[in-house]
């Protein structure tokens, strides 16, 4: 990665993870995650980032449309999907 290189929607990135540990910082451990996505859901107004909570995405496979779908936590600016998890540390299947 060259100096030059920069991180697609890095602003806005920066922008939710903002709003993440606002409210990690307000609320701390211990929650289940719909706390954490009632909080989040009112922190992203505050902070006038775009969102639509609980998104089911189409899915395709091999250019065929899935029946089965995706329901994302958080859909954010229309590109950045926020999956909330609510544990003491991270698995690997929660990095997919």
């Amino acid at each position: 990665m060259t100096n030059d290189a920069h991180l697609v929607l890095g602003e806005e990135c920066f922008q939710i993870q903002g709003a993440i540990f606002q409210v990690y910082r307000e609320m701390g451990a211990g929650f289940l995650e719909s706390v954490y996505q009632e909080c989040l859901e009112r922190e992203f107004l505050r902070c006038k980032i775009p969102f639509e909570p609980q998104k089911e995405i189409r899915l395709a496979y091999r250019g065929e449309i899935l029946v089965q779908t995706f329901r994302a936590d958080f859909l954010l600016l229309d590109q950045v999907i926020l999956e909330i998890k609510a544990v003491k540390e991270i698995a690997p299947e929660h990095l997919a």
